[in-house]
């Protein structure tokens, strides 16, 4: 199986790259599956349905979330018919929406897509670790599924690393979202897991984590409250991760990170 995991999209301009670019890559690539994380895709506070619909018409398969899912409210009422976007699955019991998907390709290899939130620095939630060893426990990779992506949406570093360990050899591929900024660590752990600490943003990096720098500073520099931060509107950068599997135990054989436009360094897959 090949797919791509996109890191977060950022406003506008990370959208209209993803949606002027993503059916000519699908082609080029020969992708099976994309998913992207879009949960500050509406102007860079949560995900509107028109939005997740756009996304899904330029080819996006599954929409992953974080601690910004309920930005929009209209999405409260939209998800729970829409199986495709995914919020944390660590979220309370009775929550909208579910924590994972299990998407069924066109020639009948499926793939789980779940989507976790850590809990350093971040919102107090369940344990991250148990309810994903528990999901684990009734789709086992290379038996009842073709393909395992987990993401992790987490602020420590650290906590994405201890969690792609555990999951190493269950899972196709654990990357974590949030930090929005790209991790030079991608690679293939020990036990055949494709790992990334943070795939980055689709977004304008002349920013602050893809946010107007203006608004940004004022807030670190005057320790004041402003303006709310908007997004930069400039180029964006697409990251991501492509990952290539074996069929047969789900796990990972070729990875390449992505990096598109904007102002990072570029880099494609080339296999």
């Amino acid at each position: 199986m090949r797919f791509v995991f996109l890191g977060d999209i950022l406003g506008r301009s990370g959208r209209d790259a993803i949606i002027q670019n993503l059916p000519a890559w699908r082609k080029e690539l020969r992708l099976d599956l994309v998913v992207v994380n879009g949960e500050n895709a509406s102007h860079g506070y949560g995900l509107s349905p028109s939005i997740a619909e756009d996304l899904f018409k330029a080819g996006v398969d599954v929409i992953t979330l974080g601690n910004h899912a309920w930005d929009r409210r209209d999405l409260i009422g939209y998800i729970d018919a829409n199986p495709r976007i995914v919020r944390p699955i660590n979220f309370p019991a009775g929550t909208p929406g579910q924590g994972s998907h299990l998407i069924t390709l066109p020639d009948g290899r499926k793939a789980l897509v779940i989507n976790v939130m850590g809990r350093l620095f971040m919102d107090a939630l369940d344990d991250p670790f148990r309810v994903v060893n528990e999901l684990l426990s009734r789709h086992r990779l290379g038996v009842s599924v073709h393909a395992v992506i987990i993401d992790i949406h987490a602020e420590a570093t650290s906590e994405k690393m201890a969690f792609g360990h555990v999951m190493d050899g269950r899972a196709s591929l654990v990357i974590g979202t949030h930090t929005h900024v790209p991790t030079a660590d991608h690679r293939i752990l020990r036990n055949g897991t494709a790992y990334q600490t943070d795939a980055g943003m689709c977004g304008d990096y002349d920013s602050v984590i893809g946010m107007g720098k203006d608004a940004s500073v004022s807030r670190f520099v005057r320790k004041m409250p402003g303006e709310r931060p908007q997004p930069a509107e400039g180029e964006a950068t697409v990251c991501g991760l492509m990952v290539e599997t074996e069929d047969a135990t789900g796990l990972a054989r070729r990875i390449a990170p992505i990096r598109m436009g904007g102002l990072l360094a570029s880099n494609w897959p080339d296999f």
